[in-house]
């Protein structure tokens, strides 16, 4: 089956504290999303790549690609007024069976658990990867908070995979602020995703720790 991937670049990184967009922070020497673009190249160098981004960085982008020398093949779609927007735009341009969706700002996720995701489409129309939660979990109310089983809950990561068919028919609709993940766009449609494991490793730089312990992470892997 031929696969799409769609990396979504669209911050602005208000919660990094700079004025560079965190997508384009350097960790070891690289763009975060340059990372992100090698990993999944290097994982099937077939793979169609989109990258969403801002049309204000998208020139910024080019420049990187110059300097760093990234030969690796992708498309440019601009991104929208919301993630939901920007997903919307770039699946015009992805023409594979199996489209994933990733976030541009995580940059260690690992070849087996993008394998996970491919291979979950045989028990889903979508599939997520997630954590267990490790911390103690309460539940905050209006007279206080409740203790509540961490067993029931787990952390979602991307990249999250889907049919092509499926997701394109799903994100035929309005916006919605429930909409907080491509699969929760696909569960309006009535499919339940299917859970893989995703790597411990695999986290969201948004803050300057993340930065820091992305880049320790990317030195002994």
């Amino acid at each position: 089956m031929k696969g799409s991937v769609i990396i979504t670049a669209g911050g602005i990184g208000k919660r990094m504290g700079t004025d560079l967009p965190k997508q384009f922070l350097e960790i070891q020497g690289k763009p975060i999303l340059l990372h992100c673009l090698e990993k999944f190249h290097s994982f099937d160098s077939s793979l169609e790549i989109i990258l969403t981004l801002p049309s204000e960085w998208i020139s910024y982008w080019n420049d990187l690609v110059v300097a760093f020398q990234c030969e690796i093949p992708h498309r440019i779609s601009t991104g929208g007024l919301e993630r939901f927007h920007s997903i919307q735009l770039a699946l015009s341009h992805c023409t594979g069976d199996f489209i994933m969706v990733h976030d541009g700002v995580r940059p260690l996720v690992s070849h087996e658990t993008i394998q996970r995701c491919i291979e979950g489409l045989h028990h889903s129309d979508s599939v997520i990867p997630v954590l267990a939660v490790k911390d103690s979990l309460r539940f905050v109310t209006k007279d206080g908070s409740e203790i509540v089983n961490r067993n029931d809950y787990k952390l979602v990561h991307t990249p999250q995979c889907f049919n092509a068919e499926v997701l394109k028919n799903a994100y035929q609709t309005s916006y919605q602020e429930a909409m907080t993940d491509d699969a929760s766009v696909v569960g309006f449609n009535g499919i339940e995703p299917h859970l893989v494991d995703s790597n411990e490793e695999n986290i969201k730089i948004t803050t300057i720790s993340d930065l820091a312990f992305a880049s320790a992470l990317l030195q002994f892997s």
